[in-house]
């Protein structure tokens, strides 16, 4: 039995992982935690990046047997390369989608905190409806107008089951500003890693790019057809990756 631990993006839930499991192949157990703030009681929420990952760990142990494979989306991506730069044998590989190793300098960390700072306000102050409504309508989720109706619909009613306070810490506590710088670790990971971009997703192929330069066992692979969300908009040809990344590790 191949084990994947799921983490989502920043607005997701632990079930946007259910059309991938379906298009997966038999006996691959997932496992999905809760990010804080996207559910969980504030008191379970960790206060910083570094605490998220060492609640994640200890989360994994209490369920963890044998080799487990990482898998990413987003802020999921960002907190997967935390876990593999604090541990990385206890992970036979990885499949990050949309990841981020951080920012490099001072000036980009301090104009990312203040940008997530206002959005944070916005959420506050306007609520949860307004702020997912503005999320939705981020050019990074463009693609996902063409897919079908319900799909979309059911994305939205999971962000909605969240609460304002929750997604303003989890972008106090877990934004991109608040992350560690990983670019610098990453030639040290020495185990088979699939970086997953969605083919339109530009900014995210380029640093896809970029990263497959750095890690010593890398590949590169893009979703036709797809942005950002890979998770979303292509979970069969996404378990196909999976299963060649289980496959190969083997």
């Amino acid at each position: 039995m191949t084990t994947w631990l799921c983490l989502h993006g920043f607005t997701g839930t632990p079930e946007c992982f259910r059309a991938l499991a379906a298009a997966s192949a038999p006996g691959a157990r997932f496992l999905s935690p809760t990010l804080t703030g996207h559910g969980s009681p504030p008191a379970a929420w960790a206060p910083s990046f570094e605490a998220e990952l060492e609640r994640l760990a200890r989360w994994l142990a209490e369920r963890q047997h044998g080799p487990t494979f990482l898998l990413g989306y987003s802020l999921g991506a960002r907190l997967a390369l935390g876990l593999l730069a604090a541990a990385p044998d206890r992970f036979a590989g990885a499949v990050l989608i949309g990841a981020n190793p951080g920012l490099r300098s001072d000036s980009e960390r301090r104009a990312r905190k203040h940008a997530d700072e206002q959005l944070r306000k916005r959420l506050l102050e306007h609520g949860l409806t307004a702020f997912v409504d503005e999320w939705e309508r981020l050019p990074l989720f463009a693609t996902q107008a063409a897919l079908e109706p319900a799909v979309r619909a059911e994305q939205r009613r999971a962000r909605l089951t969240h609460t304002a306070e929750g997604l303003a810490h989890a972008l106090a506590a877990l934004g991109l500003g608040e992350m560690p710088d990983y670019w610098p670790r990453l030639a040290a990971l020495d185990l088979p890693v699939a970086l997953v971009v969605g083919a339109e997703d530009a900014k995210f192929r380029r640093l896809g790019e970029t990263m497959l330069q750095l890690f010593p066992r890398a590949r590169l692979e893009l979703a036709p057809r797809a942005g950002h969300n890979v998770v979303l908009e292509q979970p069969e040809w996404l378990a196909q990756v999976m299963q060649r990344q289980s496959e190969g590790a083997c």
